[in-house]
């Protein structure tokens, strides 16, 4: 089966779907992969690695999906992307249907089957291909950089003949992946560190890192690993324990999220007015509207000497190691679904099932029934 490979469309999109490495070890077991030409070069990985790897390197978008059978992606295609798969194909990527409707009709029609990262079951079997966790691993060293980057002060302490200068206060909120590894660079770095979570699951790992875990007794435990959304009363109150705590900080990242829905809103501008003149916030969910009610995607928002940082697509900022773990991901997913260079999905397997978008052009997933007004929509089987 052919595996195509295109260019990233996504406006400053700099990862690449598969990496040389993992191209040989596919071309291996019996793949035939078809690379777009440049496609791997905003992530150093140049054309001559992937055909020394033993992959085809093709001039244009249209030449990389022609008989294609699997077409591999970090996002969604966008319209002209979609209107190039090869009926009856089958995409993979992150792909946020309710982002991505116009796209998602297209394949639709066309019969494709769809499987998204997005929705990969949260169970210890699918560990290796998780990819959300993986780059949230990438997101979460980053905003932990460009906290430091941004502070007009030192992270840790240092102690000199002109006077000791304390270590910079930070303040994580949303410890899940991201912000774990956002503690743990923080922390490497010499800052005195703070975490706080809806979920009482978080504190050990917060913990364990070397963060003091705040408790402000709001709880919000829902499934799969995640956070539930808040309800009003609940955002209230934890709004009004977080002041004091976001007005003490030097820094603050924030990393949370709800599967499907906007960016809770944890920094009120009310929060922002009460840090001191210098400090920063680092806004992960900027892509989902953000965590702080300031925040604009991809600026730096100053508001009143405190700058507002929304990071928009952290992984892309770190594109060699971001594409080399999510290639590993796509990699131990098409392991499953069929080794030996076809695919066969076991459509009784949770992973197989869960990850499922569109099977033949009909929707399978919730948000795509809901895109696309109903189940019995799509192409034919």
């Amino acid at each position: 089966m052919k595996l195509a490979v295109p260019t990233e469309t996504r406006p400053g999109e700099r990862r690449v779907a598969l990496v040389p490495d993992v191209v040989k070890k596919l071309v291996a077991t019996g793949w035939e992969v078809v690379v777009q030409t440049g496609a791997g070069t905003e992530a150093a990985f140049s054309d001559a690695a992937y055909t020394s790897a033993g992959a085809t390197i093709a001039p244009d978008a249209a030449a990389t999906h022609a008989g294609a059978g699997l077409v591999v992606g970090v996002n969604a295609p966008d319209a002209q992307g979609a209107a190039l798969v090869p009926p009856g194909a089958v995409v993979l990527s992150f792909f946020q249907a309710a982002q991505s409707a116009e796209a998602l009709r297209a394949l639709a029609g066309r019969g494709v089957t769809v499987f998204s990262f997005d929705l990969l079951p949260r169970i210890s079997r699918a560990q290796g291909m998780d990819a959300l966790s993986s780059q949230a691993t990438v997101s979460g060293y980053r905003a932990g950089l460009t906290a430091a980057e941004h502070l007009a002060k030192f992270f840790p302490m240092f102690m000199t003949a002109a006077g000791t200068v304390p270590p910079a206060k930070v303040l994580v909120m949303g410890v899940g992946v991201a912000g774990l590894q956002s503690i743990a660079t923080a922390r490497r770095l010499g800052a005195v560190v703070k975490a706080y979570d809806v979920r009482a699951a978080a504190k050990e790992e917060a913990e364990s890192l070397g963060a003091t875990f705040l408790d402000l007794g709001v709880s919000a435990e829902g499934t799969g690993g995640y956070a539930r959304e808040l309800s009003e009363e609940e955002l209230g109150r934890q709004r009004a324990a977080l002041a004091s705590e976001v007005g003490a900080s030097d820094v603050v990242i924030t990393t949370a999220a709800v599967p499907g829905r906007a960016a809770p809103i944890l920094v009120t501008e009310e929060m922002v007015d009460g840090m001191a003149e210098g400090a920063v916030v680092v806004d992960m969910a900027a892509d989902s509207g953000g965590n702080c009610a300031l925040t604009k995607a991809g600026e730096v928002v100053d508001h009143h000497g405190v700058h507002i940082v929304g990071m928009a697509n952290p992984p892309s900022g770190m594109p060699t190691h971001a594409s080399f773990l999510y290639a590993r991901n796509v990699a131990n997913v098409l392991g499953l679904m069929g080794a030996e260079g076809a695919l066969a999905p076991d459509w009784d397997d949770e992973i197989v099932a869960g990850m499922c978008v569109l099977r033949d052009g009909k929707p399978v997933a919730p948000v795509a029934v809901e895109v696309l007004g109903g189940p019995n929509q799509g192409a034919a089987p």
